[in-house]
């Protein structure tokens, strides 16, 4: 039997680092009958033991450390008398360097808490990035009495609350912490991603690109079977489209949506955007590509949602500050 126990007055704790440098600082005992070169043998069978414990250990400590600073905090803003909130995730280094902000809007009936399950700060570090609540609001085709949280998709309708909240939200983040104005996104799911399209409507000056999942344009949903559909835009941005080819929601809807988006941004033919055919990229002379993911799924959004939404905001600043544009 092998034990270890105090070897010159010192513990076996006190002797660690000795151990990790080779020193022998430990006084191994085999009870019983064990022949020396078995104690040889073990000896440094322990060091190893000991440094791989310690290693262990430093990185139990670091990964716990990284959680605590990854703890959102909960806003809150008056928007015309009425109080709104966001859970935000700020990193230590946006006080002091310029940072991207992304912000992320959950579907209907949803909550900030599902929408921060995409962990966007997780897949971008420097990144603030905000979780915003929705107001309980009537729907254009569903849940036309509002008893569900869910965001504005045109322009006016609730008196235009959820834009007036999206200026409160970024003002105060710009007035907080150190904002990279060319790197602020925008992005939702479902009737969060419908408001992702009102966004790249109207707040194209302010947000650099964009990406709607599983939604479609407000004037589309209300106008199925029109042959022309009116969607103003104020300026025009790179655009990441979503959409699962079996999702029940009018996945029809999505794909004309997509068409409306190339052609508002003078898009040419489409080419494999990240080495994968099932996302295509259309270029823009006006700096405005839009990018297409049509997955294979439903209206959930896919599981490497998340990284590709990342990848496709560093690649898109806005065109002055990117030189590959």
């Amino acid at each position: 039997m092998m034990r270890l126990q105090e070897c010159n007055g010192r513990s076996a704790l006190a002797n660690l680092r000795s151990a990790m440098d080779g020193r022998p600082a430990f006084c191994l005992h085999l009870e019983g009958n064990g022949p020396p070169p078995m104690r040889a043998a073990v000896l440094p069978l322990m060091r190893s033991i000991l440094c791989h414990a310690c290693l262990l250990l430093a990185l139990v400590i670091s990964t716990t450390a990284l959680r605590a600073a990854a703890q959102p905090t909960t806003r809150r803003w008056t928007i015309d008398g009425v109080t709104r909130e966001a859970m935000v995730y700020v990193p230590e280094s946006a006080k002091t360097q310029p940072s991207p902000v992304i912000f992320a809007f959950h579907g209907r009936g949803g909550k900030m808490q599902g929408a921060a399950k995409l962990a966007f700060e997780s897949a971008w570090p420097e990144a603030i990035v905000v979780y915003p609540q929705a107001l309980k609001t009537p729907g254009l085709v569903a849940d036309l009495e509002g008893k569900q949280f869910a965001w504005q998709c045109k322009p006016g309708m609730a008196d235009d609350r959820d834009l007036k909240f999206f200026d409160a939200m970024l003002d105060s983040v710009e007035k907080d912490y150190r904002v990279d104005p060319d790197r602020i996104y925008a992005t939702g799911h479902s009737n969060g991603g419908q408001f992702a399209y009102l966004l790249w409507q109207t707040r194209g000056d302010k947000i650099a690109a964009f990406s709607p999942a599983a939604a479609a344009l407000a004037p589309v949903i209300l106008n199925p079977d029109a042959n022309n559909v009116t969607v103003a835009v104020k300026t025009p941005r790179p655009i990441l489209i979503i959409a699962g080819q079996h999702d029940s929601d009018h996945f029809v809807w999505q794909e004309r949506s997509i068409e409306i988006v190339r052609r508002i941004n003078h898009c040419g033919d489409g080419e494999p955007w990240d080495g994968t055919n099932h996302r295509t990229l259309y270029p823009s002379p006006d700096g405005a590509p839009v990018i297409a993911y049509i997955h294979p799924g439903g209206h959930a959004l896919p599981p490497d949602a998340s990284a590709v939404i990342i990848k496709f905001f560093k690649q898109f600043p806005k065109p002055a500050a990117h030189s590959a544009q």
